[in-house]
């Protein structure tokens, strides 16, 4: 596993008030396996951390990048841009008392947090459609004559 490890001793030491990180990050493939992310591009931190009373540090900054996922009706790959601000105490992820923050599992918890249940880039639902079948939007559905409306009234879904 690729970690990205920065060294808190200066912060504990209070030979520095604060530790700027501007950089891109990278993923291992392990991460993504049953994240529903295909990949990850550009992921860049930029932010901070200080040391607060009694020896709790915090990181407060951004993430920003872009996810690959699957479209939830084409199923292409489409791009997916994200931002997040974060501002978290970094107690649980110390490594082991060390004095090191891998900076990898951090961000992977704040990140696996903005990925959307469904993500579609289509518009036009007319090109999906078979024998027999056609896929309409909910507008649609609510217009059209459904031979089953009556007893979906009886159920509040009309």
């Amino acid at each position: 596993m690729e970690e990205e490890l920065i060294d808190l001793s200066s912060l504990y030491s209070n030979t520095e008030n604060e530790i700027d990180i501007d950089k891109i990050v990278s993923f291992p493939s392990s991460f993504l396996e049953s994240s529903g992310i295909l990949a990850l591009r550009d992921v860049h931190v930029l932010g901070s951390i200080t040391k607060e009373l009694e020896e709790d540090l915090e990181f407060s900054g951004s993430v920003s990048g872009i996810m690959i996922l699957e479209d939830a009706i084409s199923l292409e790959e489409v791009e997916y841009p994200f931002s997040i601000r974060i501002s978290e105490k970094l107690q649980e992820f110390m490594e082991n008392s060390q004095n090191k923050l891998d900076l990898v599992e951090f961000l992977w918890e704040n990140i696996v947090l903005e990925i959307p249940l469904k993500f579609t880039k289509v518009t036009d639902l007319s090109e999906f459609h078979g024998d027999g079948w056609k896929l309409v939007s909910d507008e649609a559905r609510k217009v059209e004559e459904n031979p089953f409306s009556e007893l979906l009234k009886d159920f509040g879904e009309e």
